[in-house]
């Protein structure tokens, strides 16, 4: 594995993720997000990972691209350089990821935040997506994601005029779901995943799905999608344990099947 990207075991199911760019803010490059897609890779096809922290190392999660590789870029340059392939696979991973967020979650930061299913911040955290500032727009969610998130209106002030969120502001417009202070923020976070992990598999990726899909779906088809994936659910084996315990009163034992 790069050394711009770590990978640690915490307890059963859980692994935390770290950019490791503290010197640049952890700046999202082309290498440290090649080893980012990489490391997403190699846990996706990790039967024992069940969930997925990602953090950063040093004063920031991420302070955004980086725009010194970018600057003499053309347009069939950007096209051809892979960068929203490799932001697709993030969007495509198939188990939970939550976010620690400290320091500043900006511009391809914050995007790569948005992208977890979770996000926790310290309350040191300040989101952003000041891209405008640069002449460009954002480009790997920003617009999309944070205005289904908080909304118009704080999407735009934060896109168009560069308006930074705290991470008390962040957590009062659902940006995140909870703040901690920075000595706890990898503690909370680890114990959120460890507590998905130690859920039935199959079911907390059905829940995933469905609950993704509700940002897709006109609500009738949402309704519907996830009826049918509550069927899909009690083809399962785990389906079957977790409602025999639950009426002999005692502990499931997950298979994952």
């Amino acid at each position: 594995m790069s050394d711009l990207v770590g990978i640690e075991r915490h307890g059963a199911g859980v692994a935390l993720v770290e950019l490791n760019r503290p010197e640049a803010l952890n700046a999202l490059s082309d290498e440290l997000m090649e080893a980012l897609d990489a490391a997403l890779v190699t846990l996706e096809g990790d039967e024992s990972v069940r969930c997925v922290v990602l953090a950063g190392a040093g004063r920031a999660f991420a302070a955004g691209a980086d725009v010194a590789a970018m600057a003499d870029a053309t347009a069939v340059e950007m096209l051809g350089a892979g960068r929203i392939e490799r932001w697709e696979r993030i969007r495509r991973f198939r188990k939970p990821l939550v976010a620690a967020v400290h320091g500043y979650c900006l511009g391809g930061g914050c995007e790569l935040a948005m992208s977890c299913d979770i996000v926790v911040a310290a309350s040191d955290a300040q989101f952003g997506q000041p891209e405008t500032n640069l002449g460009i727009i954002p480009g790997a969610g920003g617009t999309q994601r944070t205005a289904r998130a908080i909304g118009k209106s704080l999407t735009m002030e934060m896109v168009l005029a560069g308006r930074f969120l705290r991470a008390d502001e962040a957590l009062a417009s659902g940006l995140c779901s909870r703040v901690v202070e920075p000595e706890a923020l990898r503690p909370e976070a680890l114990a959120v995943a460890i507590r998905i992990a130690s859920r039935p598999p199959v079911a907390v990726r059905l829940a995933r799905e469905a609950v993704l899909q509700a940002f897709e779906m006109p609500l009738a088809a949402g309704l519907e999608h996830e009826r049918k994936l509550l069927y899909l659910a009690f083809a399962s084996e785990d389906a079957r344990e977790g409602m025999r315990a639950f009426v002999e009163k005692r502990r499931p034992d997950w298979k994952g099947r």
